[in-house]
């Protein structure tokens, strides 16, 4: 049977001491990161209330990985709405995990997708020489820096590819936020939206240029804000009029 052991909650961000807590996310990494790519968001979402468990996700075993989700949701400590955020690969897995686990919504990020429906996008070959491969996943000068210095992520493991044939984003019933650079090499923004074509509930943003990494490019800061207004619609409820208007 899969423990929590074998698929360890490996990064936990909790609010401010003394905040009320606003919620919790469950952070699913991409293909060769580690909780040490999502410190920073970490951090961030944290610091507004919202309590971030990264769970590292098994591509051999994905009903290991569901699994675990499953028992860290189980946690009655825990605080809603739960919400998943996956990047890469983690996103696919969100997509598919968001209808069938006790969650409010999904936040799906540079969706890994299978070569299948990249073949008939325009995109650059990601080599496996580490200076391509950093080039295209960001831009960001820390976020270089924090994978360059991080001696558990797997270079190399972005060229490999997802082992499911498809990604049923518009099966997923539940309030999503998909967010995609328009310059992702990886999953290449053509491919995206035609991944998205079928996603009624999904409200897709576009970070322009924006590379794969996108939770940790350059525009880090507008993109964990765009987050957190989705955290925080998800609070109030559908049908809940705006919390900031203009004069019109």
């Amino acid at each position: 049977m899969t423990t929590m052991r074998t698929h360890a909650v490996a990064g936990a961000w909790d609010e401010p001491e003394g905040a009320t807590p606003r919620g919790t996310v469950v952070l699913l990494p991409g293909r060769g990161e580690t909780a040490a790519s999502y410190a920073r968001l970490g951090r961030r979402l944290s610091a507004d209330g919202y309590r971030v468990r990264y769970v590292r996700v098994e591509l051999a075993d994905v009903p290991g990985t569901r699994a675990a989700v499953e028992e860290l949701l189980a946690q009655e400590s825990l605080p809603t709405p739960r919400v998943l955020l996956g990047s890469d690969s983690g996103a696919a897995l969100a997509a598919r995990f968001v209808s069938e686990l006790p969650v409010e919504g999904a936040v799906l990020a540079a969706i890994a997708l299978p070569s299948s429906a990249l073949r008939s996008s325009a995109a650059d070959t990601v080599d496996s020489a580490w200076a391509d491969e950093i080039d295209a996943r960001t831009a960001c000068p820390v976020h270089r820096a924090v994978l360059s210095a991080d001696e558990e992520f797997a270079r190399g493991a972005i060229a490999s590819p997802v082992p499911w044939e498809t990604v049923a984003i518009g099966a997923q019933d539940r309030p999503t936020l998909a967010l995609h650079g328009t310059d992702d090499r990886v999953t290449p923004l053509t491919a995206a939206l035609d991944a998205y074509g079928q996603a009624p509930r999904t409200d897709v943003r576009l970070v322009q240029g924006g590379r794969h990494d996108v939770l940790n490019d350059v525009a880090h800061r507008s993109v964990a804000a765009t987050i957190v207004l989705f955290l925080e619609s998800l609070r109030v409820g559908p049908g809940a009029p705006p919390i900031v208007t203009g004069l019109g």
